[in-house]
């Protein structure tokens, strides 16, 4: 996937409009990253995998 402005400007509408919904199964902090790679690579994750750089 490429990132394509007017691509991601309709997806973006159709977040914020709740047409669609991320789902995100885990939360990891940045100090953990290997840890939620290890859990990416189980091919257990039922959604996306957000590593939190804050």
């Amino acid at each position: 996937m490429r990132a394509h402005g007017a691509q991601l400007r309709e997806i973006t509408s159709l977040i914020e409009s709740g047409a669609i919904h991320p789902v995100v199964d885990q939360v990891f902090p940045f100090a953990e990253t290997a840890k939620a790679l290890t859990y990416v690579e189980s091919g257990r994750a039922k959604g996306k995998v957000v590593v939190r750089m804050i």
